[in-house]
């Protein structure tokens, strides 16, 4: 499967008749909470049921559960059944390139800033 999947089932209709920068906009939305990256992180690793991501991701277990159930809606994470617990997963492998691509546009972008706070510190020292 490729690509991100409508938020909701039956939504597909209703989401190609919208503007694709819409639909992109409530992607980034659903990624717009540090948890909730976190546990994305975490997932592209393989899957997880709530008790194994609750250490890893650091917050309480109440509130992992409403962060996976946005990212559940947003149609980024599946789930599966296993006896008791519930087991989540990353539901595209393009979830982990969108990350990896976030991190490599940070971390240019500090690159950048890095470079022009070198650039003042040469300047001040020459004076």
């Amino acid at each position: 499967m490729t690509g991100v999947p409508p938020a909701r089932p039956g939504a597909s209709a209703a989401a190609a008749s919208r503007p694709l920068n819409e639909i992109k906009a409530e992607l980034f939305k659903a990624l717009a909470h540090p948890a909730r990256v976190r546990v994305l992180e975490v997932l592209v690793e393989g899957e997880r049921s709530v008790g194994e991501l609750q250490p890893l991701v650091g917050i309480e277990s109440s509130h992992l559960s409403q962060q996976l159930g946005v990212l559940r809606r947003a149609g980024l994470v599946t789930t599966r059944r296993d006896g008791n617990n519930v087991i989540y997963a990353v539901r595209d492998p393009l979830v982990a390139e969108l990350l990896a691509v976030s991190k490599q546009l940070l971390l240019a972008s500090l690159a950048h800033t890095r470079d022009l706070l070198d650039g003042l510190a040469a300047e001040i020292t020459a004076r």
